[in-house]
């Protein structure tokens, strides 16, 4: 290198040449430095020459420095820079300089460092000019420094740069990069003159806040004031229509590239790609990736991400295996969080493993979200002990790695695992507390869900939408009334954003709570509603038997258009099945396949056999059984086998028990039922058979309890219960009630005692049924006129529906029993199933 140093300085050495001439060469010989040893050298050479001081010649020095835009170039630029400042005599122009280290620091990233020189170049009133605020506001917008590029501005108005289409440009990219884009609108529509850079800046700014619409919109805006569009302009405008999904739209927007006569370099080519996949035009993002020849890292990463995120994993990994096999770009931290998240989609903890060692190999392990999404991953392939092992083997320990490691054990049903780690983390936020809520309504601990809710509201964190979504589950399936109008009072008070899936929530758990009134009065507020919407406001009037209104409700839907599924049937069904509404039911049935295009499962024909069995037609819900293209399951049977219980039809039953002992479920509640029709007939030897038949295969029957919600605690009960604090009051309101009820007419259904025991024993174990220990709590713990809410969940038994009517009417009150199959609304001596159910 000397040498050639030597040869290229041999003309400077030369005394014959005039001063100017070999300054124009110096600097000449210094813009062709191409690194900052060469630079050295040279500074080196000319300084010898007498040069150093030489303000047109620090100019250039500095400027190369600063074009280089590295840490150790900015660092020898400013040392060059103090120096000349510090022995130079007034009078010199130190703006270029002072630009140059500004331009400098930005391009190396030190954007604090580019303020410094701003702030330094006001101290020493050095006159900044039409070069200077756009790139200290560049360098402003780029650190997200927005109340400092506000204060350049003012100086910029001071300077008279007010109506400079450069500095204006530059505040609008500014007010963009902050997601200030209501300010950036302002400053764009006072300008006098625009060019293409201001509406660039503009489109991009709305773009990159999400505010996809009005991006494209005023890319629209900008073609009709007869301005076309750069390629940053059009990768911005993309990325826009990508993030709306709308291919028409998109395409529309790409005819310009043409128009504009634009070439599609590598940036355009992956936002083309990216804009494609997340528009659903699969096959144009393939054909575009297979036409481009620099198939470049970030192109792969694209193809790669967005195959997962649509869930096709298989052409995912063979982008993969491409970018491995054929001399592709090497795999970066992106790439791999994209093919980690395939094999957890996949469950394949071998190619997960894969993975991990490549991150072990090429050192990525201590990138937190890399080692976040291995956690995830080994949990939801079951290799729990494998995710522990990386967790504590992490160097730095996100709140991110304890809420992955948190889900993790809740998936895996590990409720003790969850718990003890929530305790242990250093700090927890808002998402921890989310996912210790939603693990555990998952894991059905309705009432530990609820409490811990409470302990969040102690700690003083404020829940969201997402927490609200989970407490107001949670309350749904506790039945708790009283709480659900806390939940709704709660998210007014705090405004926390109703969305659809919030107000859906809501509609569901008022439903659950028995509170219809409530829950239509949700989903009438709804200002959008999805399938999901409907079926809980059409379940909301099945729970309570107006199958009516659930079938307006179910047409007003289709006349709105919403897009059917399966489930929205089941409600309906079950709607027709409560309120007996055979015809209707029947109707919709076929309608499913015939003009929907749904096929029934075995959840709809089990509707309609529970539909045609509750109405007497058992003869007919047999032929929907034997016509049903897939094997009958226990939620059939139990249906069929309810419905001949419940008209004492012993013969029919006879023949579904020989169809019962060829598929032969192993669910108790079907065993129990053929048991209890058994014992209706008085066939001891049948029942003790079946029963022996359960113990034998393990099959344990589900003992019957009720759960009451008196001053916002839950008190559950089960059959003969014994151990509540208030058992003693229980049992003397127990015999009271028994008195008043007969007096007024009600006489015990013995049957409904499936053991062979005689009469004084049947109606001692009669009075000790699970909901009428609640009902009795209900009347010593509430006031006179407060309503009575009970929470059964098995099938309330016929004697025990006689007795509500009968105690609504003796003692004034509303009574509301919720078993596992519908509402119960007991007042007057009157239930509102029409002792239909």
């Amino acid at each position: 290198m000397a040498a050639t140093l030597n040869l290229c300085l041999a003309p400077l050495l030369s005394t014959t040449q005039s001063q100017s001439s070999r300054l124009t060469k110096t600097t000449d010989l210094i813009n062709s430095g191409k690194n900052l040893n060469e630079i050295k050298q040279l500074h080196a050479h000319f300084t010898k020459q007498g040069f150093n001081q030489d303000p047109g010649f620090l100019g250039k020095l500095i400027a190369k420095c600063s074009e280089l835009g590295s840490y150790n170039s900015m660092e020898y630029a400013q040392i060059a820079f103090d120096s000349f400042c510090s022995s130079n005599e007034e009078g010199y122009d130190n703006t270029y300089k002072f630009n140059s280290l500004i331009k400098g620091y930005s391009l190396a990233g030190l954007f604090y460092d580019a303020v410094l020189i701003y702030v330094r170049m006001v101290v020493e009133c050095v006159e900044p000019d039409g070069y200077t605020f756009p790139l200290i506001l560049s360098a402003c917008a780029k650190d997200w420094r927005c109340c400092t590029g506000i204060q350049v501005m003012g100086l910029a108005l001071k300077w008279g740069f007010g109506d400079d289409v450069f500095v204006l440009n530059s505040v609008i990219h500014l007010y963009g990069e902050c997601g200030e884009v209501g300010k950036a609108r302002k400053v764009f529509d006072k300008m006098s003159e625009r060019n293409l850079v201001s509406w660039t800046c503009l489109i991009c700014g709305y773009a990159k806040s999400e505010k996809a619409e009005e991006a494209v919109s005023l890319f629209f805006e900008m073609i009709k004031e007869g301005v076309m569009p750069n390629s940053v302009t059009m990768v911005c405008v993309i990325s826009a229509c990508a993030e709306l999904g709308d291919l028409g739209l998109a395409e529309r927007v790409c005819g310009y590239i043409g128009k504009a006569g634009l070439k599609v370099n590598s940036v355009m080519v992956n936002a083309l790609v990216d804009m494609y996949m997340k528009c659903g035009s699969m096959d144009k993002a393939k054909r575009l990736f297979e036409e481009c020849a620099d198939r470049n890292l970030v192109l792969y990463n694209t193809m790669l991400s967005n195959y997962v995120r649509n869930g096709m994993i298989r052409e995912a990994l063979e982008v993969l295996r491409e970018m491995l096999s054929c001399g592709g770009p090497r795999p970066d931290r992106v790439t791999l969080l994209s093919s980690i998240s395939a094999s957890t989609e996949m469950a394949d903890v071998f190619l997960g493993k894969q993975c991990h060692a490549y991150v072990l190999r090429n050192g990525l392990e201590n990138w937190d979200s890399i080692g976040n999404a291995i956690i995830d991953m080994y949990m939801k392939c079951g290799s729990q002990e494998w995710a522990c092992r990386i967790f504590y083997q992490m160097s730095n320990k996100t709140v991110v790695s304890w809420n992955s490691l948190i889900a993790g054990f809740l998936r895996n049903g590990d409720v003790e695992a969850a718990c003890r780690t929530f305790n242990e983390m250093p700090e927890s936020d808002l998402v921890s507390w989310n996912t210790m809520i939603g693990g555990l309504v998952q894991q059905s601990m309705f009432e530990d869900a609820i409490h811990l809710f409470r302990v969040m509201q102690n700690e003083g964190i404020k829940a969201d939408r997402v927490t609200m979504v989970s407490v107001a589950s949670a309350c749904g399936y506790l039945g708790a009334n009283d709480l659900a109008k806390w939940i709704y009072n709660y998210i007014e008070k705090y405004e926390i954003c109703l969305d659809m899936q919030l107000s859906t929530a809501l509609v569901d758990m008022f439903a659950r709570c028995g509170d219809s009134a409530s829950a239509m009065k949700v989903f009438n507020k709804m200002k959008e509603r999805d399938v999901s919407a409907w079926t809980a406001a059409i379940g909301a009037m099945a729970m309570e038997g107006n199958g009516k209104q659930a079938v307006e409700l179910f047409y007003e839907m289709l006349r709105g258009g919403v897009e059917l599924d399966q489930v929205v049937f089941v409600a309906v069904l079950t709607a027709c099945s409560h309120g007996g509404l055979v015809g209707e039911g029947m109707e919709i049935f076929a309608s499913m396949k015939e003009i929907h295009g749904i096929s029934p499962q075995i959840v709809h024909y089990g509707c309609i056999v529970d539909m045609l069995g509750r109405a007497g037609l058992l003869k007919e819900a047999v032929d929907i059984i034997k016509s049903m293209p897939m094997k009958p399951n226990d939620a059939v049977w139990g249906a069929f086998l309810a419905a001949c219980k419940m008209h004492k039809n012993e013969e029919i039953a006879t023949y579904a028990v020989d169809m019962i002992s060829e598929s032969s479920p192993d669910k108790a509640g079907i065993h129990v039922l053929l048991s209890n029709i058994y014992a209706l007939g008085g066939k001891w030897t049948d029942v003790a058979k079946v029963r022996m038949s359960m113990k034998e295969r393990g099959i344990k029957k589900n003992p019957g309890s009720s759960s009451i919600e008196v001053n916002g605690n839950i008190h559950e009960f089960t059959s003969g219960d014994e151990f509540h604090p208030e058992h003693t009051h229980i049992c003397l309101m127990l015999d009271e009630m028994n008195c008043r009820v007969r007096e007024a007419g009600h006489v015990p259904d013995l049957t409904n005692v499936l053991l062979d025991v005689d009469e004084q024993e049947k109606d001692f174990l009669l009075n000790r049924h699970s909901e009428k220990i609640a009902m009795a709590y209900g009347l010593i713990s509430t006031s006179q006129g407060h309503p009575i809410r009970i929470v059964k969940n098995l099938r309330i038994c016929s004697d025990c529906h006689s007795f509500a009517k009968f105690v609504s009417k003796v003692y004034h009150r509303h009574i509301v029993v919720r078993d596992n199959n519908r509402f119960h609304f007991f007042q007057g001596g009157l239930c509102s199933c029409g002792d239909y159910w």
